[in-house]
């Protein structure tokens, strides 16, 4: 299977699939995916940032980077957010190599630390990211784990 990782920024014309395709995974709504992607179109700025792994006309993939994943340690920032790949695409390293995609485009805004909230317990640090901290998430009973990854010129371990 062949497939690409596009900037959504430098896509425009799948901003609105994209948005669909975030939400219908996330259940965030729809408007806050629309309005962040907006933003990244505007490059006022180095977040946020959004990108698709796409496979002919498909959505197999993606990932953001925003300023907060809806956390309590605002300190930490930016985050790499909404990571996903369809099911039957997983195990193909697509995920890594969105993770390294973003590591890499982030080092092109001088961006060399990033972020990730999750429940995961082993799935990030094949990838190079650290445990970092516990973090309190928006509307979530118990702490999840904070992620860091930390590189110079480039992402690539």
């Amino acid at each position: 299977m062949t497939y690409e990782i596009l900037n959504l920024r430098e896509h425009t014309e799948l901003l609105e699939t994209a948005a669909a395709w975030f939400h219908a995974k996330w259940g965030v709504p729809l408007e806050a995916y629309q309005e962040s992607m907006a933003q990244c179109v505007k490059r006022e700025g180095p977040v946020p940032q959004w990108y698709a792994a796409v496979s002919g006309r498909e959505i197999i993939g993606g990932l953001g980077v925003i300023e907060n994943d809806f956390h309590n340690r605002k300190d930490l920032s930016p985050n790499v957010c909404a990571v996903y790949v369809e099911e039957k695409y997983r195990c193909q390293g697509i995920a890594g190599k969105l993770l390294n995609h973003v590591c890499e485009d982030m080092s092109g805004f001088g961006i060399d630390l990033l972020y990730l909230l999750t429940d995961h317990t082993s799935f990030y640090e094949r990838y190079g990211w650290e445990f970092f901290c516990m973090a309190q998430g928006d509307g979530q009973e118990e702490p999840s784990r904070i992620y860091i990854r930390h590189w110079h010129a480039s992402c690539r371990t």
